[in-house]
């Protein structure tokens, strides 16, 4: 079973967007810029006028790895750790696995949408191949 991560004020908008179909970047109100992971202030201009605000869940694969490496018993199939790039912005990434495809199929620049795997209260952004 996965860690799930702890939520609060900041975190919980991200990692129960999915419950809605919602991926939720943070967002500053002030210099627009999304950013992550979520915090109370921007990275980008120090503002505290910032909001999780949903995105497309469109994005590309920037680069990845292939796990071979049975770190608990229930992963010990490969799988892939990728960075997602999302289409909103230049720059705004982030650490998620690609899904639904064999791991071999998986490449730099290919266009993935998330989807969402629900465990507990919490909902994990995955991505798959774009169709």
């Amino acid at each position: 079973m996965r860690k799930l991560p702890l939520l609060n004020a900041e975190t919980r908008p991200f990692w129960t967007g999915g419950d809605v179909g919602e991926l939720r970047m943070h967002r500053c109100n002030d210099c627009t810029l999304y950013f992550h992971p979520p915090a109370p202030i921007c990275r980008h201009c120090s503002s505290l006028n910032v909001t999780p605000t949903p995105v497309s869940g469109r994005g590309r694969v920037v680069t990845f790895t292939i796990n071979h490496q049975a770190w608990t018993p229930e992963f010990t199939d490969p799988y892939v750790v990728a960075i997602i790039e999302l289409e909103e912005q230049a720059g705004l990434r982030f650490l998620s696995n690609v899904v639904n495809c064999p791991p071999d199929a998986v490449e730099i620049g290919m266009p993935v949408t998330v989807v969402f795997e629900n465990l507990e209260d919490v909902w994990i952004p995955l991505f798959e191949r774009a169709a």
